[in-house]
């Protein structure tokens, strides 16, 4: 059955909303004084009528850390900024919540929904001059499910084969229906595949050696509109306009781009305040926001985020094995004084999903803040008479100051139950370390879970289903039938209502046995610099028009302008 381009996208509006920006971690009545953002810093700029973009033409945004640009392994925002640049995709996200046809030209559905057939552009080139075929588009996805990181997770145990009809049409053959397929192809980077067989060296993948792993780590093998130009790790990631671009450019796009590795409070308002930096992470504090939105020519723009920023426990680690020890950690944060005190536009998580997600469970079950429902929950825990002995350490990611907030507030709250919090500062790389094995994964950890398409699907599979376990995303160690169960049945369901229902049972279980603690729904937050630069989200956001950042997308290049 031949479906009709514009019917086809109306029926996946609300995959593509593919919310995926980060937001910061709050806590509650903490005293902003906490956290250190470093002297005022006098801006010293020209008047904001007179401001002028670099004369490089360099766009500079700053990051926790540098990308991981091979596509079958990045999957963190920093990496997901520089892949949507670096590579082309099947389909695209737009902002208003739709998707869009990119590399594919239109595509043919089966009636019973486990083949599509794509028709490819003819036109797109790789940044070496081959062009790009449908024999790339197989090689990458064999290449990512093989690889098994990144966005690999979307893909495995879905996707049968992948075949090359003719030069510009290839076939997907589904196991299973997998409802939300066409919006997850926008995670499909197609690479160029003899390139990447021309760079291979000797690895674990058999005849593929190491399937060009190491060679990517530092080059890129795409047609997208940016190509690499360096990337030095731990510090920046610089790439360059490719002039041959398949779809070309608007005069005053940037003629590349620089991502910084570090989002250090002081040094990121210091770059704004001297227009050495055009827009900023959205990772800072909310007194550093304050400070750089008070800077001439400079702007915060807060979008919709589809993120939960949540506190995972080790589900398998005493005390937080048991689940009276969860529920009783889950009604001692103080989810109105954080939004209240120090994440202002953050709402207590309603749930495990964000409300902003499709499939959101409005009725499902959420903790207040009580000290004495706390201790109820204690006096049934195994661990009451001991408590003592059993502190647990809450870790908070370094690179993203404002965790600290909610660390303090959930340490001191958790006095008056009888708990005892060590607070522990970690780095991102050494957190995702700990976290791949059960020895080492720390009772708790502040993270910010962000869909990677627009259903509450996404979110659910990579936070809460058994194979995710021992990532970043799930360190709860929690291997659950019952929520794989619900999980695995939404997804294979082409129904929207009915795999709702499912995404419904699967959001109520999670917080019945809470393997994490949902605690904010924040906005995502970015400084920048509209008195030189026309971003297109941000302009969106001023018309009132839709605006559902996707990871990755918030800064993709060709829909960022300078201003003369």
């Amino acid at each position: 059955m031949i479906v009709d381009r514009k019917i086809k996208l109306l029926s996946i509006v609300l995959l593509g909303l593919f919310l995926f920006s980060t937001a910061l971690i709050g806590c509650g009545p903490v005293d902003d004084d906490e956290i250190d953002v470093g002297d005022p810093v006098d801006p010293v700029v020209e008047d904001p009528d007179e401001a002028r973009p670099p004369e490089d033409r360099i766009l500079r945004y700053t990051m926790a850390n540098t990308p991981q640009i091979d596509p079958a392994r990045g999957s963190d925002h920093a990496s997901a900024s520089a892949l949507v640049n670096l590579y082309d995709t099947l389909m695209y996200p737009n902002y208003d919540g739709t998707i869009e046809p990119h590399v594919a030209t239109d595509w043919d559905v089966s009636e019973d929904g486990l083949t599509y057939t794509f028709n490819l552009r003819d036109d797109v080139v790789f940044h070496n001059g081959d062009n790009l075929t449908a024999h790339d588009v197989v090689f990458s996805m064999e290449r990512l499910l093989t690889v098994g990181e990144g966005y690999a997770y979307l893909f495995t145990g879905r996707v049968e084969q992948v075949t090359a009809l003719d030069e510009y049409t290839v076939e997907f053959q589904l196991s299973e229906t997998f409802g939300p397929f066409l919006a997850a192809l926008v995670r499909l980077y197609i690479v160029n595949k003899d390139l990447v067989l021309d760079n291979i060296d000797d690895g674990a993948y058999g005849d593929m050696g190491d399937y060009g792993t190491e060679w990517l780590r530092d080059n890129d093998a795409g047609s997208g509109p940016y190509m690499v130009r360096e990337l030095l790790h731990g510090e920046h990631f610089i790439a360059d306009k490719y002039d041959d671009y398949w779809s070309g450019f608007e005069p005053n796009n940037p003629e590349g781009f620089k991502l910084i590795g570090s989002n250090e409070p002081v040094t990121v308002r210091t770059l704004i305040a001297r227009r050495e930096l055009e827009i900023s992470d959205e990772y800072q504090p909310a007194e550093n926001y304050q400070a750089m939105a008070d800077i001439e020519g400079v702007e915060v723009a807060e979008f919709a985020s589809g993120k939960i920023l949540q506190l995972t426990l080790h589900n398998q680690k005493p005390p937080t094995d048991c689940i009276h020890f969860r529920r009783a950690m889950a009604h001692i944060i103080d989810y109105e004084g954080l939004t209240e005190h120090a994440f202002p536009g953050a709402l207590p998580a309603q749930g495990p999903v964000s409300t902003a997600l499709p499939g959101h469970y409005a009725n499902v079950t959420v903790y207040e803040h009580s000290i004495e429902k706390a201790q109820e929950e204690l006096q049934q825990s195994q661990y009451y008479d001991e408590l003592d002995n059993y502190p647990i350490d809450v870790v908070w990611v370094s690179e993203t100051p404002d965790r600290e907030k909610l660390a303090l507030d959930v340490q001191a709250k958790a006095v008056a139950a009888g708990i005892q919090v060590n607070v522990v500062r970690t780095p991102w790389v050494s957190l995702v370390e700990q976290v791949s094995s059960p020895e080492t994964t720390p009772h708790a950890a502040i993270v910010l879970m962000p869909p990677h398409y627009g259903e509450a699907g996404s979110l659910l599979e990579s936070g809460f289903h058994s194979d995710s376990l021992g990532t970043w995303e799930n360190m709860s160690w929690r291997d659950d039938e019952a929520i794989d169960s619900y999980i695995n049945q939404a997804l294979s369901t082409v129904d929207r209502d009915e795999r709702f229902q499912r995404y419904y049972e699967a959001q109520e279980r999670i917080m019945e046995v809470l393997p994490a603690i949902p605690v904010l729904d924040e906005p995502e937050k970015h400084a920048y610099q509209k008195a030189y630069m026309a971003w297109e989200p941000a302009e969106r956001l001023e018309r009132g028009e839709m605006v559902l950042p996707v990871v990755g997308y918030m800064f993709y290049m060709k829909n960022i302008e300078f201003i003369e």
